[in-house]
């Protein structure tokens, strides 16, 4: 087989395969052979799992990307990458006229049948302009039963390896994410179907959810939380109003116990982000409940979820998308979980402004933290500031309350 490299040209934009689905043997591979010049690779990666610094293949190598990492943050050079401030809805269809190549990974299920690996979000766009899909098959693991199937007629290079899938185990849970998740829970009725996030409070509001009946859900992950919820029976999808008794995800985060479970349950189906993050999807959801975490939030109800301290630490992802479809279902609510504070209690993550705006005033409409839940639609300037300020931290309130202006 010809080396990989020959399929790339200068000037080539390279899309990669992230998350829990990256192509590592196609990358080891790549990273020991002399490659073109003034390449762009792209990759929405997930801190933890992802960890190759493009920028080291070449001296000219470029990196852009939709989501930071510390990884990124090391590089080699950091002045080749390329930050771009994007929804993840709308990722897709950038991606879809902006690459030329894509390395991507794949799995046989049980059937023999080949599927993309457990992360789907951007394989479809960008293979549709796409001048070579090189994929990576991979016998460590099975693939998802309800994958996305692959033509092998829009594959141009197949190799093979057995390099197993990177484990993410579940966050230890504190007092506080405890008591953030049990506040969320009580937010939830039975028949929702709901869209959740990744970390120590999404884990805690899943693990509060087990006297919920007939709860749905679609969104952009499924992890262990959410399996437990499906194998007990409080999740079963039998009151979605889209999707009926399925369980929709766009990308799966777990270990080895996970993925096997995955390979057997053909009722968790995923779907790329131009439908789990598609309004006009989302919408017709009923009772659809958006569930999110953010860095900080302002007075006047806008979220940063991204930027901190005068750095891209993270990128605008997928809430928003979330929160509007969920504005636009019946009966559908979205809700910013948060602790109060930062730095073990000597920062408010309530402030009176921010710097970078992830999610928009207008967008916002349960926050919760450990200190209550107050829903902001429908109120006033001045009584959501007021709304917001009575779950900051008993120590900051004061300061906050003398500081508003609105």
């Amino acid at each position: 087989m010809p080396s990989l490299a020959s399929y790339l040209k200068a000037g080539d934009r390279v899309y990669v395969g992230g998350s829990s689905n990256e192509p590592k043997g196609l990358l080891a591979e790549l990273a020991e052979q002399a490659l073109p010049s003034d390449l762009t690779f792209i990759q929405f990666p997930l801190p933890g799992l992802n960890v190759t610094d493009f920028t080291s293949l070449h001296d000219n190598c470029r990196i852009e990307t939709f989501f930071m990492s510390p990884t990124l943050e090391r590089a080699v050079d950091p002045s080749r990458i390329d930050f771009l401030p994007m929804q993840m809805r709308w990722v897709y269809d950038y991606l879809m006229k902006n690459v030329d190549v894509c390395f991507l990974q794949a799995a046989y299920d049980r059937a023999g049948v080949l599927r993309f690996g457990p992360n789907v979000d951007f394989t479809e766009a960008a293979m549709v302009n796409a001048k070579y899909t090189i994929l990576e098959v991979n016998r460590s693991f099975m693939a998802p039963a309800g994958g996305v199937a692959i033509d092998p007629r829009k594959i141009d290079v197949m190799i093979e390896s057995e390099k197993p899938l990177a484990a993410v185990l579940p966050p230890q849970l504190d007092h506080t994410s405890e008591v953030i998740g049990r506040t969320v829970a009580n937010l939830i009725q039975d028949g929702d179907c709901l869209q959740i996030g990744i970390g120590a409070i999404p884990t805690a509001i899943l693990s509060h959810l087990g006297d919920k009946q007939d709860l749905g859900l679609h969104g952009g992950l499924i992890d262990v939380g959410g399996q437990r919820l499906i194998e007990a029976g409080n999740v079963s999808g039998l009151r979605k109003t889209r999707d009926l008794g399925l369980h929709v995800t766009g990308m799966a985060l777990g270990n080895s116990e996970f993925y096997q479970w995955l390979a057997e349950t053909p009722e968790v189906v995923f779907r790329p982000a131009n439908y789990t993050h598609e309004v006009e999807v989302v919408k017709t959801l009923d009772h659809f409940v958006s569930i999110n975490s953010a860095i900080e939030i302002d007075v006047f109800g806008q979220v940063n979820s991204e930027f901190i301290g005068g750095r891209q630490i993270s990128g605008t992802g997928g809430s928003v998308d979330f929160m509007r479809g969920a504005r636009a279902a019946k009966g559908g609510r979205s809700i910013i979980a948060m602790s109060a504070t930062a730095k073990g209690g000597s920062v408010s993550r309530i402030v009176p402004r921010l710097n970078m705006v992830t999610a928009l005033r207008t967008d916002v409409d349960w926050v919760v933290t450990e200190f209550g839940a107050v829903r902001l639609q429908e109120l006033s300037s001045k009584k959501r500031a007021e709304a917001l300020v009575s779950i900051a931290a008993p120590q900051f309130r004061k300061e906050l309350l003398q500081g508003l202006s609105v």
